[in-house]
């Protein structure tokens, strides 16, 4: 704690005194204060009471450093920063934090509101007071000794906390156009400033505008939830307290479309869904395979879904079974073949995630280590992965009702070639690192007879191999890899020159396999001999004698005296 407030201590400090502009005008960063205060004191993990004392502790020690007191420790008097007392940016500063404090204390009662709805009007109240402090610190801005940069981020940020407090009232109209005057000062700003400048009110825009197309759904506009959906599916978009609002629409919106589906055609056979669970999660699955390969969120959340779905139609599937039960069914039931379906969306989906997984690590595992006290990514690591995946499509081809689906039983059965070799190759490398050549070298020959078969069995599926790994890549890295293999046993005897018949011929044996042996020291054993010959000294006048007492020393020991 010591350490953290230490660091409190210096980083806002090179901000407050900073030198004003050079005309002598008054100037703050608004936007680049507040976002680095908020990542280095809690919000990059959501802990908005940490930020909240953050921004106390640091008004106290600028109404102490400015001789700004609010009273003595018996009484408070209120003392507001006025036009005529502004001298130091810090007098900015100051207004500024207050802001910060009373938002930050709103958002942390916003995450508890969820399950104490009482504390929304403490919210509100405290939503207000910091809009509040907005305007005033824009008021003070219009000084003319403030710079123009400074009053355009002020007016952006006061519009932006108004722009809270209707979000929040449900007053869309009135938040839109906050929203659209904070989001459109921003964008000025952005173009005048060069593109390392703008990034942060880049990153500003693009945070307000799920915000907007919130308030224009919920005033009439019917085409905002698309943007909405593509926001969501944006590696920036929808998140924070804008996240579940947004949720919570998407989900609605789904759930009115699913009134009107009825079935879902999957390889050539149409099933009835009557499960709104079922309807809602494939309504939505349209949606995230757009995004699935890019974003690890959403295909984690997808797979949730689909694991609830299965577990919805499984006690009405066990439940027609056993209704069935002795009847003989040769094709399989709608309600069997859509429990088939989900299933095989659930598995698909951890095959796909797992593989974009492997991929990371697999560019990971190619750049250089820079730090070797860090631990970077391993072949080990990569073998698990593809553990996973070839344990999912040996679920896959057991689905009931796809037994007799040859097509589908080929594509699986190609699809773990695929994966076998590259599990394959992955445990040789694992072997390299610990110099076992011998081994790699058999594993890199079963990884090229993976691919030749793989390359056999695809002329017929050119279709099934546009989500697969490149097989033609990993055979031109294993060839690579085995000549250098190949050479390795050749470092031994590199200041020597021998000329090895078996070089020249048209199948040159580098390594002996399986090597000689090699004779080693055998383990001593000791044999004690020397003690038979040793003569040990006497030890009669160290053995207690036994004393002559005759029958009177008896009798003493036995009645307990005379001892």
């Amino acid at each position: 704690m010591a350490a953290e407030q230490q660091n409190e201590m210096k980083i806002p400090q090179m901000e407050e005194n900073k030198e004003n502009s050079i005309d002598g005008s008054l100037g703050l960063e608004i936007l680049q204060i507040i976002k680095d205060s908020q990542q280095q004191h809690g919000l990059r993990h959501g802990d908005y009471q940490r930020y909240r004392g953050y921004c106390s502790r640091r008004l106290r020690r600028l109404r102490k450093t400015l001789g700004f007191k609010m009273g003595n420790r018996h009484k408070f008097t209120g003392k507001k920063v006025t036009v005529e007392l502004l001298s130091d940016n810090r007098h900015l500063l100051l207004v500024l934090m207050e802001a910060e404090r009373a938002w930050s204390y709103a958002m942390q009662l916003k995450q508890e509101a969820n399950t104490e709805p009482r504390k929304r009007f403490h919210l509100l109240a405290r939503l207000r007071k910091a809009a509040k402090h907005g305007e005033q610190l824009e008021k003070l801005c219009e000084s003319p000794r403030v710079d123009a940069k400074t009053k355009l981020e002020a007016q952006a940020y006061t519009a932006y906390l108004n722009g809270m407090v209707q979000f929040e009232l449900q007053e869309w109209k009135s938040a839109m156009e906050a929203f659209n005057k904070c989001k459109t000062i921003y964008e000025k700003l952005a173009s005048a400033f060069t593109e390392e400048q703008a990034v942060l009110y880049h990153q500003r825009v693009e945070e307000i505008s799920p915000n907007i197309r919130y308030c224009a759904y919920n005033i009439g506009d019917q085409n905002a939830i698309n943007d909405l959906m593509q926001m969501r599916l944006s590696a920036g978009g929808g998140g924070g307290m804008m996240a579940e609002k947004l949720e919570a629409l998407i989900t609605q919106t789904r759930a009115k479309q699913a009134a009107v589906m009825s079935e879902v055609e999957w390889r050539g056979r149409t099933v009835p869904v009557k499960i709104d669970k079922a309807r809602i999660f494939l309504l939505g699955l349209a949606d995230n395979e757009a995004a699935i390969i890019q974003v690890y969120k959403l295909t984690h959340s997808q797979f949730f879904l689909c694991v609830g779905c299965v577990f919805c139609v499984l006690p009405q599937q066990k439940q027609r079974e056993r209704a069935a039960e002795g009847a003989d069914s040769g094709k399989v039931s709608n309600l069997q073949y859509l429990h088939s379906y989900l299933t095989y969306i659930k598995l698909w989906t951890v095959v796909r995630r797992n593989e974009s997984m492997a991929h990371a690590l697999q560019a990971k595992l190619k750049e250089p280590q820079t730090d070797e006290n860090k631990r970077g990514p391993r072949p080990q690591d990569l073998i698990r992965l593809y553990d996973i995946i070839l344990q999912s499509l040996a679920e896959l081809s057991s689905l009931q009702g796809l037994e007799e689906d040859h097509t589908f039983q080929k594509e699986v059965a190609l699809k773990t070639l695929v994966y076998k070799a590259y599990r394959c190759f992955y445990i040789a490398q694992s072997y390299v690192l610990v110099k076992k050549w011998s081994e790699a070298l058999v594993l890199y020959e079963r990884v090229l007879k993976y691919t030749r078969e793989v390359q056999s069995k695809a002329k017929s599926f050119n279709n099934s191999l546009k989500d697969l790994p490149d097989v033609q890549e990993l055979i031109a890295e294993v060839s690579a890899e085995k000549y250098s293999l190949q050479a390795a046993p050749l470092s031994d005897r590199l200041d020597h020159f021998r000329l090895d018949p078996t070089l020249l011929s048209k199948q040159p044996n580098l390594v002996q396999f399986p090597p000689d042996f090699q004779p080693i020291p055998c383990k001593p054993l000791f044999f004690d001999l020397a003690l038979n010959h040793v003569a040990f000294p006497p030890l009669d006048d160290k053995v207690e004698q036994k004393g002559k007492g005759g029958i009177t020393g008896y009798f003493r020991g036995f009645f307990g005296f005379g001892s």
